[in-house]
């Protein structure tokens, strides 16, 4: 009875000892990514109305559905990130059929669409040596895309692109890749060039 007693203050008194120390979480670490260099090959296709240079780690899709629909023509593309699980979904449209108001206006609508889970959305003016303008969004926080563009010549050519990840948005681990990604998406716009 004697060393039971004893046996349940000792262990008591570890317990309470035990206790005691101050515990830190860990913050939640992630994959160190190995990014590759950047390094740059020609999209010129024969009778797209378009032609830039895209990145050899990345590959040209042609798109052949809109939302279970036919794209409204056969120069909508997506350019595909294995390595990142990302795509960059493009889709071209000329002025001549539609306002280019209305095309301006519909990028910007998609584009603010993502208000209710972005932290804040901001809009950069872009001209490139080409003589192309648009505008580059760069969205914040968990929304579902946060890198769009729409550039044009105003007059014939309007091209709308969307970086997405298949995966759940997570600002915090996937900034860096953003960020990479949209080094090459700031060259792909920057070396666009019309063909019509």
């Amino acid at each position: 009875m004697k060393h039971t007693r004893l046996l349940i203050i000792f262990f008591s008194f570890l317990f309470i000892i035990s206790c005691n120390s101050n515990y830190t979480p860990k913050p939640r670490g992630y994959f160190k990514i190995q990014f590759p260099k950047h390094e740059y090959q020609q999209f010129n296709q024969p009778g797209f109305p378009y032609s830039f240079e895209y990145p050899v780690y990345a590959n040209i899709i042609h798109d052949t559905t809109f939302f279970e629909d036919k794209p409204e023509n056969p120069y909508w593309i997506n350019i595909d990130f294995p390595r990142f699980n990302a795509r960059i979904y493009m889709s071209y449209k000329e002025i001549g059929k539609n306002s280019f108001d209305k095309l301006k206006d519909d990028a910007y609508k998609m584009s603010y669409k993502h208000t209710y889970k972005a932290t804040s959305i901001e809009d950069s003016l872009m001209k490139t040596p080409w003589g192309v303008t648009g505008v580059f969004f760069t969205v914040g926080g968990n929304a579902a895309t946060a890198k769009q563009f729409f550039v044009s010549d105003s007059t014939k050519n309007f091209l709308r692109g969307a970086l997405y990840f298949d995966t759940t948005p997570n600002e915090d681990s996937l900034g860096i890749v953003n960020q990479f990604l949209q080094d090459d998406m700031f060259h792909l716009i920057n070396t666009l060039q019309w063909k019509k």
